[in-house]
């Protein structure tokens, strides 16, 4: 192989790895968004009713906190922790109580975190 050749593969193969690492990088910068886009799907679905699940709205329910003040009165580490077991429920007697699985947890989690200030 001559030299000119051997340098224009090489420099095709860096470009080829250069593309592949900023495909892989578009990839895992997609998961947060999606994972983000589950969890309010979900807090919207099983908690929207009394919850303010928003950026701006007010909690149908006067008792039920707005989840973009959680952090207000509840440390957002000790929210995983509660949800750990895959239940979410609280003292309140009407409110009802919903299991779910550790990847719709984490997406719960993510999206409560991204809304406070």
């Amino acid at each position: 192989m001559r030299r000119n050749e051997w340098s224009t593969r090489l420099i095709a193969a860096s470009i080829l790895a250069v593309l592949g690492h900023l495909i892989a990088a578009g990839s895992a910068m997609a998961q947060p968004v999606d994972e983000l886009k589950a969890g309010q799907d979900l807090v919207e679905v099983n908690c929207g009713q009394c919850h303010a699940v928003g950026m701006a709205d007010a909690s149908p329910h006067q008792a039920a906190p707005a989840f973009r003040k959680l952090s207000d009165s509840f440390p957002m580490d000790a929210l995983e922790e509660a949800f750990s077991d895959g239940r979410i429920y609280s003292g309140h007697p009407d409110m009802p109580e919903f299991i779910a699985t550790p990847d719709q947890v984490d997406a719960i989690i993510a999206y409560i975190a991204s809304l406070q200030g």
